[in-house]
């Protein structure tokens, strides 16, 4: 432990913290841009740049170590002017359309600019112009509003693994891009969105499909349903400034309808259908001499990481659809049946935490059993927010409202599917329970927890399964690798793309730095699920009464003919490289 003062003020701590560290013990917060907990510190940015007494210059509290006896300055006039110029130099090289740009009132260099009253044009404007990447169709990048702090390379490379962007070019002219300067959909990019919710201006955003939806909406000859993805509940209110983890399903709901939407289902029933026929595809794969470890499919990031990088365990995917995927299929065929209209005139939005579900209703072996779309529109959480704020809807005073009949109820399983683990453990529940009628565990605790690697094993009725849960597609690397070497033997994985899983999507909220840096986002918004499942009696997906509905009605039985053509998928082989 070392003792210096900050601003005046002792703190003691431990002696490999930085500045920036020991800082936040006394309640100072030194401005970033560049800096990212655990993910980017390369001192790149300077805005948080200290003054030390006794030292000359200024040096980057991001890297700088705490020392015994040190005294540290935060906000000295030769600080607060080395910020206001290092703000003032990016903005003469950034596209200041802050009024159109999706990240306005949300971006931390507009924040940073106005908290040091800068003048914008000091160092008049020599930008250089970039084409916009909008090919793809779940990622926009604009470079004109760059600020080169890297979050995006690091997210890609240290936290998934893949790297599909990097610095392009040297000094004035360098850039982001993929290689080549191709474009996303050219690269081994998975859409997973982490580099958007990295990014701290607009650099980056989802390709929106906003005003697909309200054309919908205003077209009387439209059916227009929505359904909204297990760990929205936990996300959306932080749109409207709402406690991080506030669980305003009822508030959602109310919100989707005063939208326009004909019908508001609830997604967490085809989570809980992607179980049963998962569990049976499992369990059939293990009595039956099948491809094993076999490895969940809910995930289009992870389904295409493995179709780039890891092809060769493409038999090992689960044949199920996404929970997305399966709604659509279940709106356009059996609801259409139920309720006589033809497919053609139901327009299907899902609202998802994810940017790579957008990629995935343009896979036609994923979301097309007919002539048409299954899902026609996917939009993230926060497109979802913008249009209830476009609606001038008062979101936090809205009284609560339930999801619309048949599609209202399910499982504490489908519920905690928006979590790292929830998937395992909600396979894991009504798996055990086919295996042995007898067996009545609900809590498969030892794959919960926001750890990039998790890893647990059981025995049931003589049966004994090894299982691993992996986030972040870094991490899945490694599990594959661990299986490819013999190292590790596995009878079922579970994989989400993004760290924590969906509660930390690429389609979710963007937090600011301040946020990021010092809370645990993914816990909190994983509570929130686990809160809701503890809340519930119904804890398996297969004894869900919209399951027994829709096999008895539909399907017949999980696995079945008309279960496999309409709920069941296969995979292709990507470029690598």
């Amino acid at each position: 432990m070392v003792t210096l003062k900050i601003n005046g003020k002792s703190v003691t701590v431990p002696e490999d913290y930085t500045i920036l560290q020991a800082a936040k013990e006394v309640n100072v917060e030194i401005p970033t841009l560049c800096y990212l907990k655990d993910i980017n510190c390369i001192a790149s940015c300077r805005i948080c740049v200290v003054e030390l007494k006794g030292r000359p210059g200024l040096v980057a509290s991001c890297v700088y170590p705490v020392a015994e006896g040190m005294e540290v300055l935060t906000n000295s006039p030769a600080v607060r002017a080395s910020r206001k110029m290092t703000i003032e130099m990016l903005l003469s090289n950034h596209n200041k359309k802050c009024l159109s740009c999706s990240r306005s009132t949300n971006c931390e260099l507009q924040r940073l600019a106005n908290d040091y009253n800068v003048d914008e044009n000091r160092f008049g404007s020599e930008a250089t112009r970039y084409d916009i990447d909008d090919v793809s169709p779940y990622l926009v990048r604009d470079n004109n509003k760059c600020i080169l702090c890297r979050r995006c390379v690091a997210a890609c490379s240290k936290v998934q693994g893949i790297g599909a962007i990097g610095a392009i070019a040297r000094g004035y002219k360098t850039h982001i891009d993929g290689a080549f300067e191709k474009s996303a959909d050219s690269t081994t990019c998975v859409g997973c969105g982490q580099c958007i919710v990295a990014c701290p201006v607009g650099a980056l955003r989802e390709k929106t499909n906003v005003d697909y939806v309200w054309e919908a909406l205003g077209n009387p000859d439209k059916h227009v349903i929505a359904f909204t993805a297990p760990s929205i509940k936990a996300t959306l209110g932080e749109c409207f400034d709402m406690p991080i983890g506030t669980n305003v399903e009822g508030e959602m709901v109310a919100a989707i309808r005063q939208l326009g939407f004909d019908k508001v289902f609830n997604m967490d029933v085809t989570a809980d259908l992607t179980i049963c026929e998962e569990a049976n595809e499992f369990i059939g794969r293990v009595q039956n001499g099948g491809t094993l470890p076999m490895m969940t499919s809910c995930c289009p990031g992870w389904v295409k990481f493995v179709e780039h990088q890891y092809p060769e365990f493409i038999p090992n995917l689960s044949t199920c659809k996404s929970p997305q995927a399966m709604f659509g299929a279940v709106l356009k065929s059996y609801y259409a049946e139920k309720n006589n209209i033809d497919p053609k005139d139901i327009f299907v939005v899902s609202v998802i935490p994810c940017t790579a579900k957008k990629f995935e209703v343009t896979r036609e072996q994923v979301n097309k059993t007919g002539d048409f779309q299954d899902v026609d529109v996917s939009l993230t959480t926060r497109e979802l927010g913008n249009m209830i704020k476009n609606a001038g809807i008062k979101f936090a005073e809205l009284d609560k409202e339930e999801f619309d009949n048949p599609f209202e109820i399910a499982s504490g399983a489908g519920i905690i599917f928006g979590a790292t683990g929830g998937v395992m453990e909600a396979a894991l529940r009504t798996a055990a329970k086919k295996l042995d009628p007898n067996f009545e565990g609900v809590e498969f605790k030892e794959v919960r927890g926001t750890e990039g690697v998790k890893e647990a094993e059981y025995t049931i009725n003589g049966t004994t399964v090894k299982v691993a849960v992996a986030s972040g597609l870094a991490n899945a690397r490694k599990v594959l690798e661990s299986v490819k070497s013999g190292e590790k033997e596995y009878h079922f994985i579970e994989v989400m793309a993004c760290p924590g899983g969906c509660i930390n999507g690429g389609g979710q909220p963007c937090q600011s730095d301040s946020v990021k840096n010092y809370v645990d986002l993914k816990t909190i918004r994983a509570k929130a699920l686990y809160d809701a499942d503890a809340a519930t009696d119904l804890k398996r997906s297969h004894e869900s009464p919209v399951m027994d509905m829709l096999y008895k009605e539909y399907f017949g039985e999980p696995g079945g003919e008309k279960s496999h053509h309409l709920l069941h998928t296969s995979y292709v082989e990507r470029q690598k490289y």
